[in-house]
């Protein structure tokens, strides 16, 4: 018999199997690569099917770098001016760095804007014009008072390093309704919060789920532009490393470093026209523009309006999860962090977001885009109702206010309550598990079923917690 006759019939069912079947795998994956009719005209089907139908399509969180006064933002508390300068009379939890002064009041005045009467503070006048579209949870609670275990608890749902961040988990769980652009874009404005990148990290999950970080502006992504002096060329050594990676996952199997990567050059090649053609803001309007402040004479402001004006650009495109960070103010400013100086520190900030982050819920408003996109507001904690020092505000996990608006959301709603200082939630009492569960839920998806297995257990973004706040949905 020929010898080459008699290795094959020596070759059973189960080796042919274990030894080919990875290879089938690779070629569908080069096969679905390489056609560009794979999704129809709206995008690629979600991963799993929806557990119930969605309110919003898309997530645009607005992080506040350092945790904003709820006293001094959403949440007024008259008693303080009336105590202002005397002894704290309630027990005073242990803080960040302990240097406790006495009642500290708003320096900013509140009035009660549009036809649900909400009152918000001076510092927010813009953003006071949409709170017919917002609704308030002044109850929300942190387990973490310190900024880089707290960013990990907002972002992921543990204060643990390492967990898969919510946009991440958004992805995973959703897909993505755009080709040439990632599902997940963290906007950066000039800080990356306490943590580092490990806040938009993918954890566990396979790493095409990480946050793909962009500035705005002209070179959002470094090295978008080919280098090859010919198209052709570049497509040819992108077949060649398609040919090569298939070959080694044929050999070593699964491997999710590989995989991901060959799915970000991908990525990648789609991005070197549809990165440029999304900072091309050119198109705009004036007025468009003049509304998101990029005429604005404060530089911060249109820096951050810029990230605004990008992140409505990313949702007509179909990106699922959009974060943006704050911009460096400067001036003695640490993020919103006011230790000291606060009412330069959290003036200078609130210069730099408020009218952008305005324009942007009128703009989604105006264009039929806010009931479809979730907008969420929010920093990792509050601040202290009593000075630290005599101008500063400490760190505060036990009661403070987050903002929703857009797809399924209650506007003009109030939800929850602090005490008479603004110091710890009393009413509905809440914590980031419900604001994940929560911003899931109008995705669509039930916290509970959205697991990844690993380490032994089903893990989720909610862990064994999170009940949904019934009370701000529409």
């Amino acid at each position: 018999m020929n010898p080459q006759l008699r290795d094959i019939h020596a070759c059973t069912r189960r080796s042919l199997l274990a030894s080919c079947a990875l290879g089938f795998g690779a070629t569908a994956l080069r096969a679905l690569l390489a056609d560009v009719a794979y999704a129809d005209d709206g995008g690629p089907s979600p991963r799993r099917a929806l557990d119930h139908p969605a309110k919003a399509k898309s997530v645009i969180f607005l992080y506040m770098d350092g945790g904003v006064s709820q006293v001094d933002s959403f949440d007024p508390k008259p008693l303080l001016e009336k105590e202002h300068g005397k002894p704290f009379r309630m027990k005073i939890e242990p803080t960040q760095f302990n240097n406790n002064g006495n009642v500290l009041a708003s320096p900013w005045s509140f009035k009660p804007y549009g036809q649900s009467g909400i009152p918000v503070s001076e510092l927010f006048q813009h953003i006071g014009e949409c709170i017919d579209d917002i609704a308030v949870v002044r109850s929300m609670t942190a387990n973490f008072s310190e900024h880089t275990n707290a960013n990990y608890f907002l972002h992921s749902g543990s204060g643990l390093q390492g967990r898969p961040s919510m946009g991440a988990w958004t992805t995973y769980g959703l897909g993505s309704a755009c080709r040439d652009l990632p599902g997940f874009v963290v906007l950066n404005g000039g800080l990356i919060p306490p943590g580092g990148i490990d806040c938009f990290n993918s954890g566990f999950l396979p790493a095409s789920f990480q946050g793909s970080l962009f500035r705005p502006g002209a070179e959002a992504v470094d090295n978008i532009r080919p280098h090859e002096a010919r198209p052709e060329l570049q497509s040819r050594k992108l077949a060649l490393m398609r040919s090569l990676d298939g070959m080694l996952i044929d050999r070593a199997g699964h491997q999710d470093a590989l995989e991901s990567m060959i799915a970000n050059y991908e990525m990648a090649y789609a991005m070197q026209s549809s990165v440029p053609n999304l900072m091309d803001i050119s198109g705009e309007s004036e007025a468009t523009k003049h509304l998101y402040g990029l005429d604005a004479a404060y530089p911060h402001t249109r820096t951050y309006g810029m990230q605004c004006l990008v992140a409505r650009r990313l949702v007509e495109r179909g990106v699922r999860f959009i974060e943006l960070t704050c911009p460096n103010v400067g001036g003695g400013a640490d993020r919103w962090d006011q230790h000291g100086n606060l009412r330069q520190g959290h003036a200078d900030n609130a210069r730099a977001v408020d009218q952008p982050i305005a324009a942007l819920l009128k703009d989604l408003k105006a264009r039929g885009l806010l009931k479809d996109t979730l907008v969420i507001w929010t920093g990792e904690f509050g601040r202290t109702p009593f000075a630290q020092g005599s101008d500063g505000r400490d760190h505060n996990p036990f009661g403070f206010t987050v903002w929703l608006a857009g797809g399924g959301i209650k506007g003009g709603t109030v939800y929850g309550e602090t005490d008479e200082y603004g110091y710890k939630a009393i009413d509905k009492k809440c914590d980031i598990h419900d604001l994940h569960a929560t911003m899931l839920y109008l995705l669509g998806v039930d916290h509970k079923r959205l697991t990844f297995r690993y380490g032994g257990r089903d893990m989720r973004l909610t862990d064994v917690h999170g009940e949904i706040l019934d009370g701000i949905l529409s």
